[in-house]
């Protein structure tokens, strides 16, 4: 299996072609660079800035993937709504304190 260099990983984020797993692997391997080893300011910036860009990437594929729950609940729950554009009406995601707590544990 070949290992991607980091100027790779660097440019298939910028237009979004990581998967989660991957971008959140990335997430990870930044953050233990950063934190463990020694860097110029010049690197530490570009990482962050990488990083930035990954936790949007991140960000952006949690949402579409509750959206796309919340289809098919509503689906299996014969409770879609379909706004005036034709899309199908969706409400924003909601945890409760105790689910939250539940998934710190």
């Amino acid at each position: 299996m070949m290992v991607e260099s980091e100027q790779t990983l660097q440019k298939r984020h910028m237009d979004n072609s990581l998967s989660f797993e991957a971008s959140y692997k990335r997430l990870e391997e930044i953050l233990e660079k950063l934190n463990s080893t020694h860097i110029s300011l010049e690197d530490s910036l570009k990482l962050y800035e990488e990083a930035d860009k990954l936790i949007s990437t991140c960000n952006d594929k949690l949402l579409s993937a509750e959206q796309k729950v919340q289809v098919l609940i509503k689906n299996r729950n014969q409770e879609i709504q379909v706004q005036e554009n034709n899309e199908v009406a969706l409400e924003d995601f909601q945890i409760s304190k105790t689910q939250h707590l539940n998934r710190s544990l």
